[in-house]
Parts: C-alpha cells; structure tokens; sequence
C-alpha cells in the first residue's frame, strides 16, 4: 500500500475521534505513506477550521497532498461520471486521485465509489 485516499467520510471520521481512523493514519505516517486528500472531499468536510484541529493539522503535513479539482482532473472526472452514468462530482474526484495515486480509499459509503470503480480498494470505517 502507497498510502491513503480520503472521501468525505474518512476526513469527518478524524474529527470524530475514530480510533480505527487514527490508527490508520498514525500507521501510515509510521511507514512514510502519503496521504491524499481531494479538495473536494476537503470542502465537503470542513465546517469550522478552529473546531477541527486535526483535519486543519492534516492537511498541513508535509505527507499529505491536498490534490485540486483542475482542468485535467475535471475532465477525468467528467468522463468518469458520464461512462458511469452517476453525478457525485467529489466521489469521481475521491477515485481519479485514488487511482493515480495508487491507493486505497478510506470511507463510510463504499457503494457509491464501487459503482464508479468496482475494483478499487476500499477500506470501510
């Protein structure tokens, strides 16, 4: 494993204090993974950057790639969502960075991200 994706659910569940999350994250910063964070996923999940202490520190970290939405992602992503016929635009951005990455995706809602990518690693929290 190259490191961890998250989607939405993964960044709330840091901000909820969940164990299985954190020890996942302090597993990987152990073996020197990378951390990838769509920043759509990041604007879904950020409410209040001072009550978040620990999603604001991790997308701080000089592991974590905090990956944006531009010209070439957006069009994969669009491709994504038309050969799929689905509409989430941050799921498609959560698997595209997933995908190139290398990685598995932490999240809450594997159904909507196996209809996008039926074969990508998932890791349910």
């Amino acid at each position: 494993m190259k490191g961890l994706t998250f989607d939405t659910g993964g960044l709330i569940a840091i901000d909820k204090d969940d164990r299985k999350v954190l020890t996942l994250l302090a597993r990987a910063k152990e073996l020197g993974m990378r951390i990838t964070i769509p920043s759509t996923a990041l604007a879904q999940a950020m409410r209040n950057p001072a009550r978040q202490a620990r999603l604001s520190r991790l997308i701080r970290q000089p592991d974590t790639d905090l990956v944006k939405l531009d010209g070439p992602d957006a069009t994969a992503v669009g491709r994504l969502l038309a050969q799929t016929k689905t509409a989430d635009i941050v799921d498609a951005h959560v698997v595209v960075c997933a995908q190139r990455a290398g990685q598995p995706i932490l999240t809450s809602d594997p159904s909507d991200l196996r209809i996008l990518s039926p074969t990508l690693k998932l890791i349910q929290i």
